[in-house]
């Protein structure tokens, strides 16, 4: 599961508000900044939602354990 530092890092990396991640992933605003700010606080299903939505939109939770990083994938326009 992405960690709080993830969280936030990926949502930087897509420049989305967390209105936006809120649309995005069916979780609201106020669970996301709880996400974002501790890594205990949030059921895995939330955190299985957000990286849901995350991965969706390209990012790649990073490292073992998912405990490294993000990375935001480029997709080749046709």
């Amino acid at each position: 599961m992405p960690t709080a530092a993830q969280l936030r890092a990926a949502r930087a990396l897509l420049a989305w508000t967390m209105e936006d991640l809120a649309a995005r992933s069916g979780v609201s605003s106020r669970t996301i900044r709880r996400a974002e700010e501790t890594d205990q606080a949030v059921a895995v299903r939330t955190l299985r939602r957000l990286a849901a939505a995350y991965e969706a939109a390209g990012i790649e939770f990073l490292g073992e354990n998912n405990d490294r990083g993000v990375g935001l994938r480029f997709r080749r326009r046709r």
